[in-house]
Order: structure tokens, then sequence, then C-alpha cells
């Protein structure tokens, strides 16, 4: 296990996804599930917050305060919300972490990872283009692929079934159980254990 970075400390944790009843058992909003399994397990609730464009929750990980935050702004100007934010507090993108639904991994796989591209996801694209770059961390959720490109619209915004729902909030847990150790800078080791 190498030393942890101080530089890449957490502060604050988004999760994406679009509000509102219509949208919160869509797969597209595993950014969300993973927050509120966050805030269950922290004993933290989330107020709406005007100035920040989202529902916002602190909580202490590690001994160490962090912002929980669910842009309300819909999923492609999610950027919006997290700038307004890490603006207000001086949070580095290298100290934020963006919990997101990924087509590319099987239901219930977990992946983190810093920097890259937006693959395609709209709300990735927006927080790259608010923030200036793509320095953040980024915890991937799988939800597996519909197999077709033009499919994927309807996928992301639809249901994901019985099994796969299952799985995706399994994996949420999972990454729950590391999140002390990925907030304290420990990305690396994390890295190892959940691609090993």
């Amino acid at each position: 296990m190498g030393p942890e970075k101080m530089s890449d400390l957490i502060q604050l944790i988004v999760g994406l996804g679009n509000p509102g009843p219509k949208y919160e058992a869509t797969r597209h909003n595993a950014g969300f599930w993973f927050l509120d399994q966050i805030a269950r397990a922290h004993r933290g609730t989330f107020r709406a917050e005007g100035r920040f464009q989202g529902e916002v929750c602190k909580i202490l990980i590690g001994g160490a305060e962090c912002w929980l935050l669910k842009p309300a702004t819909f999923m492609n100007h999610s950027g919006r919300s997290v700038s307004a934010l890490a603006g207000y507090y001086k949070i580095k993108p290298e100290n934020i972490l963006v919990a997101h639904d990924e087509l590319d991994l099987p239901a219930g796989t977990v992946r983190l990872k810093k920097g890259g591209g937006h693959g395609g996801h709209n709300g990735l694209r927006d927080i790259i283009a608010a923030l200036g770059g793509n320095q953040f961390w980024r915890l991937r959720m799988g939800i597996d692929h519909p197999g077709n490109r033009d499919q994927v619209v309807d996928y992301v915004l639809s249901k994901p079934s019985k099994e796969d729902a299952a799985a995706i909030i399994q994996g949420a847990e999972s990454a729950t159980g590391y999140l002390e150790r990925i907030c304290a800078g420990g990305q690396e080791a994390v890295m190892n254990r959940l691609h090993g």
C-alpha cells in the first residue's frame, strides 16, 4: 500500500441523476442511489439548496467533513450545480468524486478512475466543461449496455430489471464500504481492490 495522497482527499461527492419521481428508479439515477446509500450510512439528510441548484448534505467520513450533492438541474446541466458548490467552498477538481451510471460495465460492477473523457455521458460532459477540465475522480457504476447504440437513451431512462437493480444497489453498497479509504486519499489501494 502506498502512502495516501493528501492532494486527493475527497471533499465533495456528486451523484448524477435526474430530479423528480418520474426518474427516481431509472438506470440514469444510479449516482443518486449511491448518495442516498451514503447519507443513510452516515445519518445525513439532504436539503434543497437554491444557490447550488441541487440537494446537499454534509457528513463526516473518517472524521473529515464531506459534502454530498445531487444536482437538480437535470443531467445535461449537472456542471452548473457542481461548479456552484465547488466554487463557493473552493474545492478543486481532484478533491471531487462523481458517481455516475456506466454503460460499458456489467450491472453491479463498480470502478474508480481519475480523469478521462466523458464517453458520451452528458452529465460528465457538462461537468468537464463547467470545471474547465477532467481531473476529478469518477465512481463508474455499471448498468450494462442495451447492445444497440440507438437504444441507449430509452435504456438509461427506463427502470432496470429486478436482478439488475439488485446488482446495482449491491455495487453501491460495496463502494460505500470503501468510501472512508477513497475520501482519505487512498484511491490507488481501492482501485487495486475493485479492479483486481
